[in-house]
């Protein structure tokens, strides 16, 4: 498995880290082409990411991307969570079981990752029952909005790896 390691000084293309291309390779070269995209792609995840998101915690919102990792099977973008959740103090019990897709006692976080799961794998299940359940554990409107954007973005950001992950393969094939 490839890891990438979390630096909170360094500035970091999480897709970069992701997918590491060599700069001669053609998908590089096409990903450079696409510089706004790129741009655009880190600016969300910077912004889904920020601790001023009320509501829901960094923390909640670094073990909803592990889970939703996990479960899409992307495992590099699951290693970086998994590394951010370490470098800021999460437990690592918790993130263990997040990652392997364990239970978790907490209520409210396991209300969280299984409307996570539903929306990742099965979107039609994100109905208004599911939205009820997240209030009735706690989350506020504005952080059932931000919990939807941020697994919106999260689909976006494996399909995105996933993607560039297959160019590249088909590169070295050739």
């Amino acid at each position: 498995m490839t890891t990438t390691s979390y630096d909170a000084s360094a500035p970091l293309d999480v897709v970069d880290a992701s997918v590491p291309l060599a700069p001669t390779q053609a998908t590089r070269t096409l990903r450079l082409q696409r510089d706004k995209v790129m741009a655009a792609t880190q600016g969300s995840y910077d912004a889904m990411f920020s601790p001023t998101v009320e509501g829901i915690s960094v923390a909640e919102r670094l073990l909803v991307a592990l889970h939703a990792c996990s479960v899409s099977k992307a495992a590099t973008l699951a290693a970086h969570y998994r590394e951010r959740l370490l470098a800021e103090g999460a437990d690592r019990e918790l993130v263990a079981a997040v990652g392997s897709g364990a239970p978790v006692a907490d209520t409210r976080l396991r209300t969280v990752l299984a409307f996570t799961a539903s929306l990742i794998e099965r979107p039609i299940e994100g109905d208004k029952a599911s939205v009820e359940a997240l209030a009735q554990a706690g989350l506020s409107t504005p952080a059932i909005v931000a919990l939807g954007q941020l697994i919106a973005f999260l689909s976006y950001q494996i399909r995105m790896v996933a993607g560039l992950q297959a160019l590249a393969a088909s590169e070295v094939s050739q």
